[in-house]
């Protein structure tokens, strides 16, 4: 129950009201509980001890809060045997040895005697109260025929039980005399063991409700004022729990999200850091090798080396080749950073794939020719399909794409093939080519930014290693997914799908994943 309460494993969940109004209660209930509990045990602890010093066989409560009954009782047996001798033997009663014996016996019950005849007291056993006050104290009259009395002097703490006798033609009582004042002792010292259990008992609880508390509320205060700081000072691997009361917990769990995403933020930032990092080291090896080819071939014609018209030629056109070299790489820089915070600027329209494709298939020729490579097409889809797309966006895909074939070519002959088939309620686009192929492990990762199957930075190949997440940024901002497949060492083929345009309903069609 304490570990539920305190926080253990098996907490209580428990709101901050219902928590407090629970320490309310328990500070009133249980106090008096223990308090009863304490009562009745030190009650029964001290019957029982009155029990065995007054010789009483069956004390209860009753006796006990009642001095007089317990006291009557104490000495009930005494008064019998007193009023036997009073009647049979009534002789003994004026004895001294009988009177010392019997009033020896009458200790260990807190009595004495006191014999009065003819109104003169011949023996007081008391030891603390003169004959002349006992005098005032005692009844005056004896009465032969009495069984006896009870009563009480609340000055001097006694309890009194007169037995009238006649011996001969002399008539006289015999008292019982108790003392109250061990027993008012007796009591004194029970109430304060009560007062003590009191003051106990109610140190505990309000520690222990204290205690409940500080755990409930205090303990996830400084938790988060602990967080906070480790915030502050820029530390963010750390975690924090509630612990069972639910406003709290709502906070604290609110606190958590904070936390994992300011986190999350810092780690993106982090990658986006080293990858920034990477990128311009890229971009600036690139770039570094046209420039020095431009400025190589600027210099030869500043010194004469170009001095036919068709070196002239030949110089000019490879410098304007490479300044095109240096603006794809800068318009590659220009779309990451518009792709990293999401802002590329699409332009989406109706586009009739049959006649997009054709015509981007002509510009690919074109392009590959002066390359050597042999670029075939295939158009397997209905002249009247539509996609909804980027023309420009679409465009820059399929150039990356083969950019990127054309770069990773090393046999003799060569040859691209772009296909566009149609599957159902997509469009699927699969351009192969004879290159060396991409290993198995690496079909995934090539999507990734900066990432090259050959690392080395000393691969004649260039490029910035982000042409290919691009592709896929811009491919799954169209709705469309892409894939690599092949067979290493013989080539690649680069598959994408994108969603047919849904005359029916104005939209495209969902592609299953």
């Amino acid at each position: 129950m304490f570990e539920d309460l305190f926080g253990g494993k098996n907490r209580l969940p428990m709101g901050l009201s219902a928590r407090i109004f629970m320490a309310f209660l328990i500070m009133i209930l249980v106090p008096i509980i223990l308090i009863m509990i304490s009562f009745t045990v030190l009650l029964n602890v001290k019957t029982r001890s009155l029990s065995t010093q007054y010789g009483i066989e069956s004390s209860s409560f009753s006796t006990l809060f009642n001095n007089s009954m317990m006291l009557a009782s104490a000495t009930d047996g005494d008064f019998d045997n007193l009023r036997n001798t009073a009647l049979k033997n009534p002789e003994n009663l004026t004895s001294m040895n009988y009177l010392n014996d019997y009033n020896a016996a009458l200790a260990e019950r807190q009595a004495s005697l006191v014999v009065r005849v003819d109104g003169s007291i011949i023996y007081n056993g008391t030891e603390r109260i003169s004959d002349n006050i006992m005098r005032q104290i005692l009844p005056k009259t004896d009465v032969t025929d009495s069984f006896g009395w009870t009563r009480t002097n609340s000055v001097e703490s006694i309890l009194v039980k007169q037995i009238a006798f006649t011996d001969g033609d002399k008539a006289g009582s015999v008292f019982l005399v108790s003392d109250l004042t061990q027993l008012y002792a007796g009591y004194s010292h029970w109430i304060y063991e009560m007062g003590y259990v009191f003051i106990l008992i109610m140190v505990g609880t309000s520690f222990i409700m204290s205690l409940w508390i500080y755990r409930g509320v205090i303990s996830p205060i400084s938790k988060l004022t602990r967080a906070t700081k480790n915030i502050r000072d820029g530390n963010l691997d750390f975690s924090i729990s509630g612990n069972g009361i639910s406003e709290i917990d709502e906070l604290i769990d609110s606190f958590e999200n904070m936390r994992k995403q300011m986190q999350e933020a810092q780690e993106s930032r982090m990658i986006f850091d080293a990858e920034s990092k990477e990128l311009i080291t890229n971009i600036s090896h690139d770039l570094k090798t046209p420039i020095t080819a431009v400025k190589g071939y600027v210099e030869g014609i500043m010194d004469g080396v170009a001095d036919t018209p068709e070196k002239m030629e030949r110089y000019i056109r490879t410098i304007y080749n490479k300044a095109n070299e240096m603006d794809k790489l800068i318009n590659e820089l220009t779309l990451y950073s518009k792709i990293d915070t999401n802002r590329i600027p699409y332009n989406f329209a109706r586009v009739n794939a049959h006649e997009y494709f054709t015509d981007c298939a002509s510009e690919l020729e074109l392009e590959l020719e002066p390359e050597n490579i042999t670029f075939s097409f295939v158009d397997g889809v209905d002249e009247s399909t539509e996609i909804i797309a980027d023309a420009e966006q679409l465009t820059r895909v399929i150039h990356n794409i083969v950019n990127n074939s054309v770069k990773y070519m090393d046999k003799t002959y060569r040859f691209i093939e772009m296909r566009v088939l149609d599957a159902d309620d997509f469009i699927q686009v699969e351009i192969e080519d004879n290159g060396r192929g991409i290993p198995a492990k690496d079909r995934v990762k090539i999507f990734d930014r900066f990432y090259r199957t050959d690392a080395s930075r000393n691969s004649t190949r260039g490029g910035s290693g982000i042409g290919l997440s691009i592709v896929k940024k811009i491919l799954e901002d169209h709705g469309g997914k892409i894939w690599a497949g092949g067979t290493e060492g013989e080539g690649t083929v680069m598959t994408f799908v994108l969603r047919k345009y849904n005359a029916g309903t104005g939209t495209q069609m969902n592609i299953s994943q």
